[in-house]
């Protein structure tokens, strides 16, 4: 089978395509056929050597396919995954508690869009901050893939949405997700701008930039505020004196992990049922904009790291 492995840490480049030998699955776990993966900032953090994996392996950590061969699901039941490495190929072993299967009403590249950066948009809002209407969020990235699904739901919950964005385009994708007042990241001091319209500052930042918002982020917090980082797409966020977030107003820090909110099959489920009856009624609406080649896997990579995509990206593996 084709698959994308790396063998050293480093820039896109370290993608390779090779011809493997297919994986055999073994108690509790499915062999799938790919059809999509999903292109994720984890795949580029464990690709660089960001995050310590062991060498050589397969990335991708978001799949969409058809059953091939197991003892839970039927021959050709069309599952998905989040959380799980080895979606950069023809075929991949998941565990069966990790699989989740699809309905026939939601489509194959929206199956594929959605688990791992729905999911995660969903503990969000719902765990790692309970927003309710009322509330100002500032969403960093906002019109990227987990942005815009964020940006949906908050202001489908009746919270106040101010989005940072790098372009006018996607400054637009972040108004039409629900975002109420837009930040030019890119020529603008966020901190001023939000309380240039919320004195008090926002009740919490949802931060997936890290590095370069981190100062931006406190700056913009109301007292007693949370900021919830949950990536560091700019580099991480240095050590972090404790006293740092007292001086800026009893701040709340938390960072979450999505294995944290999916340890068993059930509450896996219980998170997917509610994406899917999101999407079916129009409160999340994923957005692709993206499909590449598995053979350009390391283009995808320079493109996403580069700020050049928005919403979702996929990486198309079967026809």
């Amino acid at each position: 089978m084709r698959a994308i492995r790396v063998h050293e840490f480093g820039g896109p480049d370290a993608l390779i395509l090779e011809d493997v030998s297919p994986p055999e699955p073994g108690e509790g776990q499915s062999l799938v056929r790919l059809y999509y993966a999903g292109l994720n900032y984890t795949e580029i953090y464990q690709r660089s050597g960001v995050t310590k994996v062991q060498l050589p392996f397969i990335p991708g950590s978001e799949g969409f396919g058809a059953i091939e061969r197991s003892a839970r699901f039927s021959v050709g039941t069309r599952v998905a995954w989040a959380g799980y490495p080895g979606a950069y190929a023809e075929l991949a072993v998941v565990p069966d508690h990790r699989l989740v299967a699809v309905p026939d009403d939601i489509s194959d590249d929206v199956a594929a869009a959605l688990l791992l950066q729905g999911i995660t948009a969903h503990y969000l809002i719902e765990d790692s901050y309970c927003a309710r209407a009322g509330d100002v969020a500032l969403v960093h990235a906002a019109a990227g893939g987990v942005g815009l699904l964020l940006t949906q739901l908050l202001a489908a919950k009746g919270v106040a949405v101010i989005g940072t964005v790098s372009s006018d385009a996607k400054a637009a994708l972040a108004r039409d997700a629900g975002a109420r007042q837009i930040v030019r990241y890119d020529h603008e001091d966020v901190a001023a701008a939000v309380r240039g319209v919320y004195p008090d500052g926002v009740d919490v930042v949802y931060d997936s930039v890290g590095q370069a918002t981190w100062a931006a982020s406190l700056a913009s917090l109301r007292r007693r505020g949370t900021i919830v980082l949950y990536g560091h797409a700019s580099g991480k966020v240095a050590p972090v004196d404790p006293m740092l977030l007292a001086r800026h107003g009893s701040l709340t820090l938390t960072r979450p992990l999505i294995g944290d909110f999916i340890p068993t099959a059930n509450d896996l489920q219980e998170r997917v049922d509610r994406l899917f009856g999101w999407v079916r009624n129009g409160s999340l609406r994923p957005l692709i904009t993206h499909k590449y080649s598995l053979a350009d896997a390391a283009q995808a990579h320079r493109d996403l790291e580069a700020r050049r995509t928005s919403g979702k990206t996929l990486l198309r593996i079967a026809n």
